[in-house]
């Protein structure tokens, strides 16, 4: 697998029986084994009115993770930039670079995180922001550079920091923003697999260097759930099964347990969708995620792995990050 670096998306989920503050917990519980097992990063996403969801003040998360570990690299995926000031997010950014330094990244969605009506009052009526999107992460680059320094406004901390910035994608639209501007693209596969190889190559055809990066850089997030047999693993997806006939309903829950699957998942419908968002979900023991993810990183030629692991008991999770590294030969 050509030792590609390994990384970690999670979104502080709440599970079922446990609260905000435990699913914070459990955050730092990976962040901290991920980082013991060499790990490259832990990035948390934007959320907003999700109930069962922690990561809505991102910034402030990222900071809390970032304070109880000591060498994994910690940052956004993503901050969903339409929500805020470029200026805010420089600021913030910078303050967490400057606390913890060399180890923050910035990676950018122009999503809202929520659903429309959130969307209107986190951005005061204004949707357009998402049409300034490409103009607002050039905003926050200049407010990152020396060259800044001469301009009436200036974001300090944050000016002339090296803070890594990527672009999120789901779709093909933002594989042409990041090739354009020369930036690291990272892909959600995890959730929305339809578009991911016509991305990767648009991406890649597109690419043109920049200051931050001569050549093309990309990552893939896909759900990976690991277990001492193909049998345990099987089962313990039941639970990212569950999570996402939630979302396809909208009867959303926090992570259930493992187990047998509710009607709504029978429902054909619901299935064919569920399948589709499931298209990059790799679950086994060892030997067998080594087979399936050599071949998906060989096809794809991805430059680095992130994973999401929704696994209902902590233990289980973290021990599917160990089996993970084993299959990767980290």
């Amino acid at each position: 697998m050509n030792k590609i670096p390994l990384s970690v998306l999670e979104l502080a989920t709440v599970v079922e029986g446990g609260n905000p503050a435990s699913a914070i917990a459990r955050t730092v519980a990976v962040a901290k084994h991920a980082e013991s097992l060499g790990y490259q990063r832990i990035w948390m996403a934007e959320h907003h009115n999700m109930e069962h969801i922690a990561s809505s003040a991102t910034s402030i998360l990222i900071g809390h993770v970032a304070s109880r570990t000591t060498t994994i690299r910690v940052g956004s995926g993503g901050i969903m930039l339409p929500n805020h000031s470029p200026l805010v997010i420089a600021e913030q950014f910078g303050t967490l670079e400057t606390l913890y330094p060399g180890r923050i990244d910035l990676g950018l969605g122009r999503a809202p995180g929520t659903d429309q009506l959130t969307a209107m009052v986190l951005r005061r009526n204004n949707m357009n922001t998402t049409h300034d999107f490409p103009m607002d992460v050039k905003q926050l680059q200049t407010y990152f550079s020396k060259e800044n320094s001469s301009a009436k406004v200036r974001a300090f901390p944050g000016e002339g920091l090296d803070i890594p910035i990527w672009i999120l994608g789901s779709s093909t639209d933002s594989a042409y923003l990041s090739a354009q501007m020369g930036l690291p693209y990272a892909f959600a596969a995890h959730f929305a697999p339809q578009q991911f190889g016509q991305a990767l190559e648009i991406y890649s055809r597109n690419f043109k260097p920049s200051k931050q990066l001569k050549q093309p850089y990309l990552m893939a997030c896909v759900n990976v759930i690991a277990a001492d047999t193909d049998e345990e693993a099987e089962f313990l997806s039941t639970s990212l099964i569950k999570v996402f006939v939630g979302l396809i309903t909208n009867m959303r829950k926090p992570i259930q347990p493992p187990g047998e699957l509710s009607e709504a998942y029978r429902v054909p419908e619901v299935r064919t969708l569920v399948n589709g968002m499931l298209a990059c979900t790799f679950t086994g023991s060892r030997d067998t995620l080594e087979k399936k993810l050599s071949g998906f990183i060989a096809e794809t030629g991805i430059d680095e792995l992130m994973v999401s692991s929704n696994i209902f008991d902590l233990d289980a999770k973290l021990k599917s990050f160990t089996i993970l590294k084993q299959a990767m030969h980290i």
